[in-house]
C-alpha cells in the first residue's frame, strides 16, 4: 500500500507525538486526541528478530485507532532480512508508513546493537536503509539521535538518509549516551535541515508552545516531535497550533489537569488493569504531570509515597482542586524531577523512549 508523500506536506509546521515504549498505545493516543491531536502518531516499537511477529498489543494502535490521524509503525532491530520481512507484514495494515528506530538510548537496547546502538555502524545502517527502502512500498521514515557517544558519524549518516531517499527524519539533538541529560543541540538539527532533501522533525526538550516556536525558528525544521512534555501537558499540540497561528495560547487550569488524570485512570480501568498496576502506572504519568503542579514539589513528594489508589487520587484532589482555577505551569518547574527518590520511582519513559 503506497501512502502519498503529500501527507507530510503542510502550510504550517507539523507536529507529532513521539513514540514512547509502554506509553503511546492506542488508549493513550485517544486520550491525547481528546485534548488536541498532533498531525501524526508513531507506535511503540515492534521488536524485530528471527522469530518475531506482529505484536498484537501494538498493532491495535493502528487497527483500532479512532483519532483520525495517520499512524506510523515503528520497528527496532538489526537483522536486515527480519526488518524487511516485518516491514512488508506491517505494510498490509493501514499504516501511514514504516519508521526505523535508530535512537533509543536505553542501555539494555543499545547493548543489543539496536536502536541508538546502530549509530556506531554507518556501514550497517547503509545496508539496512537500502534493504528497507526496497521493501517499503510507501513512506519510510527514521527516528535517530545525532550520534552515539559523539557526533563523528553524523554527516555520514545524514548522507545515507539522503542516499536512500528517506521520507522524513525525526531527529533528537542529543547523543545516545547523553540520554535525556544536558542541553539539546538544536544547531545540529538545523545542520540536518540544511543538508537533507527530506523534512526534519526537531525533537528533544520541546516543553511548551513557546519552546516549539523558538526551536522552529532556530532550526527551520518542518515541525516538532514532542514526547514526555505531552504526558505532562496533553494540550501542548493545541497550544503549538495556536501559537503558530498567532492566537492566544490556552491557559490550562489545575481543575482541567485533574480531569485529565481521571481520564488516564479510567483508561486503565477500561483495560482491566488491577489496582496495583493502576497505581504504578498513574505514578508514572504523575511524575511528569506533577512538574507543573507546584514549585515546591510537595505534590511529587507525597504522590511518590502513596500506596493505594484511594490515597493517590485523594492527593490529586487535595493539590489540584483546592485552587481549581490556578494555572498549570506552562513550563515544568525545574529541578523537581532531576533526582527521583529511588530507583523504583524513576520514570520508565525516560529510559525507554
Amino acid at each position: 500500500m503506497r501512502i502519498p508523500a503529500s501527507i507530510l506536506e503542510s502550510s504550517t509546521a507539523l507536529t507529532a507525538l513521539a513514540p514512547m515504549q509502554d506509553v503511546t498505545d492506542v488508549c493513550f493516543m485517544q486520550v491525547i486526541a481528546h485534548y488536541g491531536c498532533p498531525d501524526y502518531f508513531f507506535t511503540e516499537y515492534f521488536r524485530v528478530h528471527d522469530s518475531s511477529g506482529i505484536d498484537k498489543h501494538i498493532i491495535r494502535s493502528i487497527t483500532e485507532n479512532t483519532t483520525g490521524r495517520p499512524v506510523f509503525a515503528q520497528m527496532i532491530g538489526e537483522n536486515i532480512s527480519d526488518l524487511a520481512r516485518t516491514a512488508k507484514l506491517l505494510s498490509h495494515y493501514p499504516v501511514a508508513g514504516i519508521d526505523l528506530n535508530m535512537g533509543c538510548p536505553a542501555p539494555r537496547i543499545y547493548r543489543k546493537n539496536v536502536g541508538g546502538g546502530l549509530l556506531r555502524e554507518p556501514d550497517k545502517i547503509d545496508r539496512i536503509l537500502g534493504e528497507l527502502r526496497s521493501a517499503v512500498d510507501g513512506l519510510f521514515t527514521v527516528k535517530m539521535r545525532v550520534g552515539f557517544e559523539d557526533t563523528a558519524n553524523f554527516d555520514q549518516i545524514l548522507n545515507l538518509i539522503d542516499k536512500h531517499q528517506i521520507d522524513l527524519l525525526s531527529l533528537h539533538g542529543r547523543t545516545v549516551k547523553e540520554m535525556y541529560h544536558g542541553a539539546v543541540d538544536y544547531n545540529l538539527i538545523a545542520h540536518a535541515v540544511q543538508r537533507l532533501s527530506c523534512p526534519v522533525l526537531a525533537n528533544g526538550n520541546i516543553s511548551s508552545a513557546a519552546t516549539a516556536l523558538a526551536v522552529l525558528s532556530q532550526t527551520k525544521a518542518a515541525g516538532v516531535m514532542i514526547g514526555r512534555a505531552a504526558i505532562r501537558n496533553p494540550w501542548i499540540f493545541q497550544q503549538v497550533r495556536q501559537a503558530l497561528a498567532g492566537e492566544p495560547v490556552l491557559v490550562v487550569t489545575l481543575e482541567q489537569v485533574r480531569e485529565y488524570i481521571d481520564r488516564l485512570h479510567q483508561m486503565q480501568i477500561t483495560q482491566g488493569i488491577p489496582e496495583r498496576g493502576r497505581v504504578s502506572n498513574l505514578k508514572m504519568y504523575l511524575n511528569y504531570i506533577g512538574q507543573g503542579v507546584d514549585a515546591a514539589g510537595v505534590f511529587l513528594h507525597d504522590m511518590r509515597r502513596a500506596q493505594t489508589e484511594e490515597e493517590l487520587l485523594g492527593l490529586c484532589d487535595r493539590d489540584l482542586l483546592s485552587y481549581p482555577q490556578a494555572p498549570f505551569a506552562v513550563e515544568p518547574y525545574s529541578g523537581l524531577f532531576a533526582r527521583p527518590q529511588s530507583e523504583t520511582q524513576k520514570p520508565k519513559v525516560a529510559e525507554k523512549a
